[in-house]
């Protein structure tokens, strides 16, 4: 028997594990069995609750930040392991909240290990929020197809602890017509493989300084959620400070992209009963980007999207027209 409890950030849902001496370390056959929605409890991935000083690769966490007690062993629906997780890291805190394990005080931080490093989660008014460190250009440009796109386009391969692989799109339409049910093919192939956004700048970009986005994810572990989207509004501007909110299908999302960092709150619960059972597909959401007053501005953001445009412009004229 496995005492489990059932969590969810922004419907990006998980079976929580509390192992807190490392003693119950489960195989890839075990983790795709519970996560299996048919014959399993059903869930995104799972987040095993063990001691930093109880795992191997909790040492790193403690070199980093001594204080770092827990260690999120996040696994992916399919078993393999993951680097990190933005709506499991604030799913894992509230976990150590509630259980009497953890503490966060008003204006203190939590320190949690993961494997792509040491992450701070603070309360928000929203619930947990997430320091997701600094995001960088991977130097992975793969071609992307994907079934609904008569062509390949160009991606942008974005680090923020794992990989993410960003393409833009000349239209809603083009975004409609995509089909996730599998997973986008990236050519060359990456070896960890990619979560991928696909996204369409609005018409207008910017309107009260907010800039709008509309976003499609496919992620490798079959989520929902993507923290690279705004990573990707930065980058012509690397010494802006950018805001965004994501209104998603299953709640409300907010990113802050600094200089070179990325953090997001959105809301999460966690329960420990059941949570319905979803298609593992993507859904389009809306993103809004406002700038705050140290950035760049209606002008920077609209570079964003133009650089990304004239990168794909081709690609969508092709498409037009045949290959």
């Amino acid at each position: 028997m496995v005492a489990f409890t059932k969590g969810h950030g922004t419907g990006n849902d998980f079976i929580i594990i509390a192992d807190p001496d490392g003693v119950s370390d489960l195989s890839v056959e075990q983790v795709a069995v519970l996560c299996d929605r048919h014959f399993g409890i059903g869930a995104d991935g799972i987040l095993r609750v063990v001691r930093s000083s109880a795992i191997a690769d909790g040492a790193a966490a403690l070199a980093e930040e001594p204080a770092a007690e827990w260690f999120m062993d996040y696994r992916n629906a399919d078993g393999s392991i993951a680097e990190m997780c933005g709506n499991g890291i604030r799913v894992f805190a509230h976990y150590l909240v509630r259980a009497g394990l953890a503490t966060i005080e008003p204006g203190s931080t939590l320190p949690i290990g993961t494997r792509a490093g040491v992450r701070d989660v603070t309360r928000s008014a929203t619930g947990y929020q997430v320091d997701l460190g600094r995001w960088k250009l991977s130097g992975d440009d793969p071609l992307v197809r994907v079934d609904g796109l008569s062509v390949t386009r160009p991606g942008l391969g974005i680090d923020v602890g794992n990989p993410h692989v960003v393409v833009a799109l000349a239209s809603e339409f083009e975004l409609a017509s995509l089909e996730l049910h599998r997973a986008p093919e990236l050519d060359p192939s990456l070896p960890a493989g990619a979560n991928v956004e696909f996204v369409v700048p609005g018409e207008p970009l910017v309107r009260d300084a907010v800039g709008h986005v509309r976003m499609r994810v496919f992620e490798r572990e079959w989520a929902r959620r993507s923290a690279a989207a705004p990573a990707l509004l930065r980058r012509p501007s690397p010494s802006a400070t950018g805001r965004a909110k994501a209104p998603l299908t299953t709640g409300r999302s907010r990113c802050r992209a600094e200089p070179s960092e990325c953090a997001c709150s959105p809301p999460k619960t966690v329960s420990t009963s059941r949570c319905p059972g979803r298609p593992n597909s993507s859904s389009a959401v809306r993103s809004t980007c406002s700038e705050a007053a140290s950035s760049v501005g209606e002008a920077g953001v609209s570079a964003a999207f133009r650089d990304l445009r004239e990168r794909s412009a081709p690609w969508a004229v092709s498409r037009a027209f045949g290959p």
